[in-house]
């Protein structure tokens, strides 16, 4: 057995992790619910395509015909820049929505790519204090959310790559959790982490919350170790897997800095037409949750 192969035998969910997974599970499945779908795409770890699989989902789901909600939770801002939105010019943001200053509806922009982005700057990051004097401070995006769901089929939340009160609040608002991940050795270790705030959530905060997938993100084929990693994954988490898989892709990497999703920006590029179909797998996959 090579060294690489013994690696990730050492780091790969056990059963008992993978059992932890279908455990998550909501009261009401998704397909009755009537208002917005509202999936968080987390994951601790930075660096793993959370808001470009934010981005380019929100802009796939809308060439699905869907209404769609981005909501930046991050206060780095890259998704509303990503989404064409300056955050330097924003006279109302999460922030002001999260301290009850605004509501969604007032401080939410159309972004060019078709979908509404609540957009966030640095100021996001005072948030984190100025919540902890409110009642019910884990719960103030959910209750923001409420007063819009039914003018959205789906509602994202971009997390950022911490677990804060701001996690905190985009975990207690959503129905389920998509986990972008790179299939990598220490992506592995770094689930089980996840997997354990997100059972935490779900047994002291949002009873709803469940796991809807790992979306595998920046893959390359050529790479012996991505394909143990992946085999690795389908293995244990079945069906929990996304068939879609992103692979590492320039034009994706490119489209930010013109303020587009790759998606928009490039539409033939391999890694537009993935998150077309993980859309489109989307879509699908919520008629049988």
């Amino acid at each position: 057995m090579s060294s690489n192969s013994s690696m990730v035998n050492e780091a790969a969910p056990s059963g008992e992790e993978a059992g932890e997974l279908e455990a998550i599970s909501g009261a009401e499945p998704l397909a009755a619910k009537r208002t917005a779908r509202i999936f968080c795409i987390a994951n601790q770890k930075g660096g793993v395509g959370k808001t470009t699989t934010a981005v380019n989902l929100a802009a796939a789901l809308v060439a699905q015909k869907q209404r769609v909600l981005l909501v930046d939770l991050d206060p780095q801002g890259n998704a509303t820049m990503g989404s064409g939105i300056d955050k330097r010019e924003l006279q109302a943001t999460l922030y002001q929505v999260l301290i009850g200053e605004a509501s969604i509806a007032e401080a939410a922009k159309t972004c060019e790519s078709g979908y509404d982005v609540l957009p966030s700057n640095r100021e996001l990051a005072g948030a984190e204090i100025d919540l902890v004097e409110l009642e019910e401070r884990e719960r103030q995006l959910k209750h923001a959310i409420a007063a819009v769901a039914d003018r959205y089929d789906f509602v994202l939340i971009d997390c950022p790559p911490t677990l804060s009160l701001l996690t905190l609040n985009g975990l207690a608002a959503a129905h389920g959790v998509i986990i972008p991940m790179q299939c990598e050795y220490f992506a592995l270790e770094g689930l089980s982490e996840l997997v354990n705030t997100i059972k935490r959530v779900h047994a002291n905060l949002n009873p709803d919350l469940r796991v809807i997938g790992l979306l595998r993100v920046m893959f390359d084929p050529r790479v012996t170790l991505q394909q143990q990693v992946s085999a690795q994954l389908e293995s244990h988490f079945g069906d929990k897997v996304f068939n879609s898989i992103i692979p590492r892709n320039v034009r994706l990497a490119e489209a930010p800095s013109y303020g587009l999703p790759g998606v928009v920006f490039d539409p033939a590029s391999k890694g537009a037409q993935a998150y077309v179909a993980f859309g489109a797998e989307m879509i699908e996959r919520m008629k049988t949750l």
